[in-house]
């Protein structure tokens, strides 16, 4: 007999909660949701009021089993789901399946896995919120509801095997949104001019206004050649800079990504083992609300480590629409505790976390801010040169956050000399570079969810998986692109004498930006013409603003579900029979050798380019090319389409065979001796010569070989490998793992007979298993 069994969803949270409580407590998990809407056909009864028809899937069926036995020997089942509305349906999901009884089932939440929070939790235990469990589902019933009716519309009018998603299709509006924004950019250029001075501190003074011409440039400069320089006025103002808030879910995302180059998803998984391991609090959440318990640790560890001037308690509100404040920011479970086990950017993470909970509780940093204008005779512009510096640093001895701002274009505010009012100086030269307007910034998974946020779409939970799923399914891609080249010019007055020249520089390099793809810019266009509610930014919010009320028990969620399933579906009825048939296509125009019509679309495979149609008469069909990385259906131009018809190019032969380079499905190849070999990022294709596809093809020989640890005479199908997660035996197309501390390299041919003859019986065990739990 079992006192108490307590389950929890995942076994690092059953592994951390079974260190606090006693012998009389059992922990199991059930490994996250045990069931889910079926996957044959909608898996929704909309004639029934849209009646979800869950079912255990096969993989979770002997967890349930073993859950079942379980708590039919406990005297008190505890469901200790996470206490979101995730967390609260996968706890009325096993209070259904495994037909708990009421009587002896007890709720309990807690934000942070320590031993107080849990025995606090199971001094106040509840009931299942039925209100959270049915916000729950009505977003799970709605996202199927719009997946499953728009996605056979895409396979149907624009390429098999898409798929739409509520919100994934919002965020990938965004970010095609902003792709075009940047293709019909038009940047201007202008100059700024500086005055650099020289001194025991030397400083930099920029002119007030922006020249817009080189003209403009050369005639001021020139003035500047006999112009008297004096400080015309000198201000010094107090500033203070305050603390940002602890974490939330998605500031947290947003400076991980910033600080550490973190993806959403590495981020969430990092606070996931973070919280499970009892580190930091619930990871999940748009409060950035402390406790008092967080609020009083702080104050004592600032005061020491810090000294008590540097402390400051504070009390932060969350401004974001339908937060709960009732639950706290992201914070660790107990402050003093600088290292944590785990890996290295477990350790960051954490550190991170920590450095702005401390941080939110301390100082203002005391700046003091000076200006000083110089004036110029005979014109009415000003040089004017901006200094800070830190009276008082506060918070900023702990933590400095991270900007998404990408301008360069700044001067660096450091320390002034002591000038006088009406002081002349000379500078040492003054400068006049040309500059440009810039073009708006790609979004990074971190500024997205800032953005999706802002307009009040998805939840913290939703954020990661939302960014995840627009990448996985081929419509955005997440890469990094160099720069280009970009002339300039620049004006130099020095010793009386102005020098012009022109420089370059590279402009435009990209790190781990979102791009869309063509497929997913045509399916874009598609939504946005005949779905238009769905990816409306406003609607979709006000989609999260129901769930949030159906949560609070003020709306009814099947009638919410009616109330857009009804119009929506309609709209799906009339799109099927009155929608185009899109490829995205656009014509470029006529080849000048061949005079056949050029046009650029989506194919089986991606985008490509099409020379001339099929021709009943003669037989004669299109020519197609695969489109390179980086250019698109909508602005790749004519003349860069006819160039990608030279491929395949064969440049020349090595080792007496010929070597060819071509792009194909999975991107741009060599092919030599009937082997292929991918080529690097910064490869063209087009331009690439015989020298470095050769580099290209040893490189792949020495990767192969490095690959290649053993292989056997008694049977040549039968290697020992070197793979991405360490050696394997591989048979017959079948990869074995070779168990742990093993060195690979003595195995004999009978050692791998037995690795793997143990591998298929494990196999068949796990089989017979399964299906003995299907039988029951």
């Amino acid at each position: 007999m079992i006192s108490n069994l307590v389950i929890v969803e995942s076994p690092a949270k059953a592994k951390t909660i079974e260190k606090f409580l006693g012998k009389d407590f059992v922990v199991k998990s059930s490994f996250g949701h045990i069931r889910d809407l079926s996957k044959n056909k909608l898996g929704i009864d909309i004639s029934k009021n849209y009646k979800p028809q869950y079912v255990v899937s096969d993989d979770k069926k002997k967890v349930v089993d073993e859950l079942k036995k379980a708590a039919k020997e406990a005297e008190t089942v505890w469901l200790a789901s996470d206490e979101d509305r995730e967390g609260e349906a996968i706890a009325w999901h096993l209070a259904q399946v495994l037909k708990l009884d009421p009587k002896k089932t007890k709720r309990i939440v807690f934000n942070e896995i320590t031993k107080s929070a849990i025995e606090n939790a199971i001094k106040n235990p509840r009931n299942i919120d039925e209100n959270l469990v049915n916000s729950q589902q009505a977003r799970r019933v709605l996202d199927r509801l719009v997946g499953f009716e728009i996605s056979p519309i895409l396979w149907k009018k624009v390429k098999p095997s898409l798929s739409a998603g509520r919100v994934q299709s919002v965020a990938l509006r965004l970010i095609v949104e902003r792709e075009r924004e940047i293709i019909n950019f038009k940047a201007n250029s202008f100059f700024k001019v500086f005055a650099e001075f020289d001194g025991e501190i030397p400083f930099k003074a920029e002119l007030s206004e922006k020249l817009t011409s080189l003209d403009e440039v050369k005639e001021f400069l020139t003035h500047c050649k006999d112009a008297t320089l004096i400080v015309g006025d000198i201000t010094k103002k107090p500033a203070k800079k305050s603390p940002p808030a602890p974490f939330t879910t998605s500031t947290l995302q947003q400076e991980a990504s910033r600080k550490f180059g973190f993806s959403v998803s590495q981020t969430m998984r990092l606070a996931q083992n973070l919280y499970e391991s009892g580190y930091i609090t619930y990871m999940r959440t748009d409060s950035v609300n402390l406790s008092d318990f967080a609020l009083n640790a702080a104050k004592d560890i600032i005061s020491k480590e810090f000294g008590e001037k540097y402390s400051k308690t504070r009390r932060f509100k969350t401004k974001t629409k339908g937060a709960q404040e009732a639950h706290e920011a992201i914070r660790p479970t107990y402050l003093e505790k600088v290292k944590v086990p785990g890996t290295a950017a477990e350790q960051k993470l954490y550190d991170l976390i920590r450095k702005r909970t401390l941080a939110s509780q301390m100082s203002d940093a005391l700046l003091e801010r000076t200006t000083i204008k110089i004036n110029i005779s005979g014109v009415e512009y000003q040089f004017i040169a901006s200094g800070e510096v830190i009276k008082f640093d506060g918070f900023l001895k702990a933590y400095i956050e991270s900007s998404d701002d990408e301008s360069d274009e700044s001067a660096t505010k450091g320390l002034l000399p002591s000038l006088k009012l009406g002081e002349k100086l000379n500078p040492k030269q003054i400068v006049a570079n040309e500059r440009f307007t810039q073009r708006p910034p790609r979004y990074t998974e971190a500024s997205l969810v800032k953005k999706l946020e802002e307009l009040g779409i998805g939840r913290p939970s939703t954020y990661a998986p939302t960014i995840s799923t627009i990448i996985s399914r081929g419509y955005v891609l997440k890469e990094d692109r160099p720069g280009v080249e970009r002339h300039y010019q620049s004006v130099v007055l020095k010793d009386g004498k102005l020098k012009q020249s022109q420089k370059v520089e590279i402009t435009g390099a990209e790190k781990s930006k979102l791009f869309p793809s063509d497929i997913g810019i045509v399916v874009n266009d598609f939504l946005v013409k005949y779905f238009p509610d769905i990816v409306d930014y406003n609607f979709t919010a006000s989609v999260e603003e129901r769930f949030d009320k159906i949560a609070e028990g003020k709306v009814v969620w099947t009638k919410m579900i009616d109330e857009f399933y009804k119009p929506f579906h309609k709209n799906v009825e009339k799109t099927e029979k009155e929608s185009d048939y899109t490829k995205g296509e656009r014509e470029l125009g006529v080849d000048p050798e061949t005079g056949k019509k050029v046009i650029v679309r989506i194919g089986r495979y991606g985008p490509i380019v099409q020379l001339g149609d099929n021709d009943p008469e003669s037989g004669e069909k299109p020519k197609y090319a695969s489109l390179l990385k980086g250019q698109l259906i909508s602005t790749i131009t004519l003349e860069e389409a006819i160039e990608l018809f030279k491929l395949p190019r064969k440049l020349g032969e090595y080792e007496g065979k010929e070597v060819v380079v071509a792009i194909g499905r999975f991107g741009p190849y060599v092919r030599h001796d009937g082997k292929f070999y991918s080529l690097k990022k910064e490869d063209n294709p087009l331009t690439v010569e015989l020298n470095r596809a050769i580099e290209i093809i040893e490189e792949g020989r020495l990767k192969e070989k490095q690959k290649h640890i053993k292989s056997f005479d008694e049977d040549p199908e039968l290697k020992i490998l070197n793979g991405r997660w360490g050696p394997y035996i591989s048979k017959n197309k079948k990869n074995y793992k070779i168990p742990k501390g093993t060195n690979a390299e003595e195995l004999t041919y009978s050692d791998c007979l037995k690795i793997i003859e143990d591998s298929d019986k494990g196999s068949k065990t796990t089989k017979k298993s399964s299906t003995k739990s299907k039988k029951k």
